[in-house]
């Protein structure tokens, strides 16, 4: 299971021109999707004007040199190190599950187009990480579900009570369980049990990028320009947030760290 391609070994079944046009029409979804939902919601707008504001308010301009290194700063802590997360916890749960999808789809992408069938065996390291990044997934995924969400941790609610703003993550956890069963299933030979993982996960992988303007996906976008605009804010005088305290008062006497942000 670790050290071979499972798309591969579908090939038998599934034409690989099939499981192509699949990948394609799941990319094509994440597009639209995201496209759909700026519009919906006017994002774009919402960004646009305030970045217009936040110029005309500023106290200061920021040249073409500091604007860059605003956007590198953006993208080395907030971007790749999600240091907008004050609980150090959830930045370990979000970090696992970030990089571990990205491995995960990455992999997925290069076995199904570049090594589709037994004829191009695909190098061990693939369907390795393929493995780790889902393992990741799952990690970060049911740690954040199970014990970091605020609903379960601050506000007692059970974990198993789902809203519609649980969509994105638990159609990825799902996804991304379904498919570690699939393959695990399809490696011991048991065809049977594995078409029926491999239906559930052609489900809940069709759900994880077919909801993207009901779900959170396409916050992976729009966090990273947000954290940008407010670093700009900063830099230019325009922001109206208030400078965070030299001591900032802890009341009570049991003294915890944040658990939801």
């Amino acid at each position: 299971m670790f050290t071979s391609n499972p798309f591969a070994e579908l090939s038998a079944f599934i034409p690989p021109i099939v499981m192509q046009t699949y990948v394609v029409i799941m990319i094509l979804m994440v597009v639209g999707g995201t496209l759909f939902d700026i519009m919906h919601k006017k994002s774009a707008k919402y960004f646009f004007d305030n970045w217009r504001n936040a110029k005309n308010k500023g106290t200061r301009q920021i040249g073409g040199g500091e604007m860059v290194s605003l956007a590198i700063r953006t993208a080395a802590v907030e971007g790749l190190a999600s240091g907008e997360f004050c609980n150090a916890q959830r930045r370990t749960a979000h970090l696992l599950t970030m990089y571990g999808f990205v491995a995960y789809v990455v992999t997925t992408v290069i076995m199904v187009f570049a090594y589709p069938t037994p004829a191009t065996p695909a190098p061990a390291i693939l369907p390795t990480l393929w493995t780790i990044g889902a393992l990741m997934v799952c990690l970060g995924g049911y740690w954040f579900w199970f014990f970091i969400r605020v609903d379960v941790t601050a506000e007692g609610n059970s974990p198993f009570r789902l809203m519609r703003a649980d969509l994105f993550i638990v159609s990825l956890v799902v996804s991304v369980t379904v498919g570690l069963l699939w393959a695990y299933v399809q490696a011991t030979g048991n065809t049977a049990l594995a078409n029926v993982f491999l239906a559930l996960y052609f489900l809940a992988t069709t759900v994880l990028f077919g909801s993207i303007p009901w779900s959170k996906f396409s916050h992976m976008f729009f966090k990273p320009a947000a954290a940008f605009q407010k670093r700009v804010e900063e830099a230019n005088g325009s922001s109206n947030l208030p400078a965070p305290a030299d001591s900032p008062e802890i009341y009570g006497s049991n003294r915890r760290q944040p658990q939801n942000y």
